[in-house]
């Protein structure tokens, strides 16, 4: 397919997800309009500047810049003008006082869009949604664009790791098609060529399908992981050890080690809120029973927050007030600057809720953190936040905590104790160097 033939795109929202799609499309050839409300997330982008941390993004993002397949513009007529196939990847978080997801973004960004499409194009949804939601769209875009009926829609959703954001869209390990007609199919298809050449599988479906395939594997990764972390509870009242338990587990190809890590858990804007969203939605339609294990899932994962401060509490002697607590994460996981219902910073706020003396340090997130916890301190590297620390406790994995030396941090703190509340250092050797140790479901 030569460059002529390939279709022109647009993105609607400039998010995490937004961004990374234009970027990646543009360093792939295809002609790329990036849409976005804010104008101060469109002069960054326009400016080379990634307003998010992610391996691998600015470097790609300079290049397609450059290249002159890439632009930015806050203008829906533009875009209209510009798309032969038009992705929305606007956000769509919890509802306030809800677990239901809010849809208010993907429907004004739809309608918007629609006032503007004269011509016969693909609008495709990346975003997360209930099901059934693309139906509903469907429906608005033949009433509201000029061209009615000639503006098909499609669904592809994403499956995009934080951290791993680039290599997920240029090589993903499977693409999905929401279609309902050949034409559909066939645009899809062109969008996503390079891709396809290199042999990526692809599941072509009907719209509904695609909406869910997106929830159904969150929900089954957080059911994994919730898992796990109910085996360590049952491993702490027995004395039984759930590193070994799912070490054991993990041989067994049926199960498998990945996302069976005890610990603090799930976080981020994804997990936490897809399985909600799930469970509210499976109940208004009427087979909430099926989903609600869900429930379950999610209450086990906010249970590790309070279980990791009850394992510094009793190291602390029983009591959290006046100490010096060391905080080793604020982000939700390693290679990302996401907060978003993070586990690391809620531990944190509740320790300093608590009367603790409470220091943050995170790789990438502190910006992101002290905008939205100003009430909590932060130190400029490991080291720092653990001078005098009565305790430190590890609440994201990054690798550069991995190799923190024992001996090394052992100079700057007040007492040898630690909690390692992701599961990421070794037990043995941390003991060996006289440190006080504990972790979830370890004896």
């Amino acid at each position: 397919m030569g460059e002529a033939e390939l279709p022109r795109l647009t993105v609607i929202g400039t998010g995490y997800l937004g961004a990374t799609h234009a970027v990646c499309m543009a360093s792939l050839g295809y002609d790329v309009v990036g849409l976005d409300v804010d104008s101060k997330k469109i002069e960054r982008l326009q400016a080379g500047e990634v307003p998010f941390f992610e391996p691998g993004l600015p470097e790609l993002l300079s290049k397609a810049l450059a290249s002159g397949r890439l632009r930015f513009t806050t203008s829906y007529e533009e875009a209209a003008e510009h798309g032969d196939i038009h992705f929305v990847c606007v956000g769509t978080p919890q509802q306030p006082g809800s677990d239901a997801c809010d849809l208010s973004y993907v429907d004004a960004a739809v309608r918007d869009l629609a006032a503007h499409l004269t011509r016969r194009c693909l609008v495709v949804g990346k975003s997360t949604v209930p099901v059934n939601t693309a139906a509903r769209l469907a429906g608005l875009l033949h009433e509201l664009a000029p061209a009615g009926e000639e503006v098909e829609l499609a669904w592809n959703p994403e499956f995009l790791r934080e951290g791993f954001a680039v290599d997920d869209t240029l090589k993903p390990d499977r693409l999905v098609f929401g279609v309902a007609s050949e034409w559909a199919h066939e645009r899809l298809a062109a969008a996503f060529q390079p891709i396809l050449d290199l042999g990526t599988p692809v599941v072509v479906t009907d719209l509904a399908t695609a909406e869910l395939v997106k929830v159904a594997a969150n929900s089954f990764l957080a059911t994994k992981i919730s898992y796990i972390n109910a085996m360590a509870e049952v491993c702490e009242a027995t004395g039984a050890d759930v590193r070994d338990l799912a070490k054991a587990l993990a041989y067994d190809d049926r199960i498998g080690g990945r996302f069976l890590q005890p610990g603090l858990g799930f976080g981020g804007g994804c997990l936490p809120k897809d399985i909600r969203a799930f469970a509210h939605r499976a109940e208004e339609i009427g087979v909430g029973q099926a989903v609600s294990f869900l429930r379950e899932v999610d209450a086990i994962n906010r249970r590790r927050r309070s279980r990791t401060i009850d394992l510094v509490r009793e190291l602390l002697g029983g009591q959290l007030a006046g100490k010096r607590v060391a905080c080793l994460g604020a982000a939700f996981k390693p290679n990302s600057d996401d907060i978003r219902d993070a586990p690391a910073l809620d531990v944190a706020r509740t320790m300093h809720g608590l009367g603790a003396n409470v220091r943050v340090y995170d790789p990438a997130a502190l910006d992101n953190a002290r905008r939205t916890y100003p009430e909590l301190r932060y130190g400029t590297s490991a080291l720092d936040v653990a001078q005098d620390a009565d305790v430190v406790v590890l609440l994201t994995e990054w690798a550069e905590f991995r190799e923190i030396e024992p001996s090394a941090l052992a100079k700057v703190v007040k007492h040898t104790r630690i909690v390692d509340g992701r599961h990421a250092l070794d037990a043995n050797t941390w003991r060996a160097e006289g440190w006080e140790y504990r972790a979830l479901g370890c004896p």
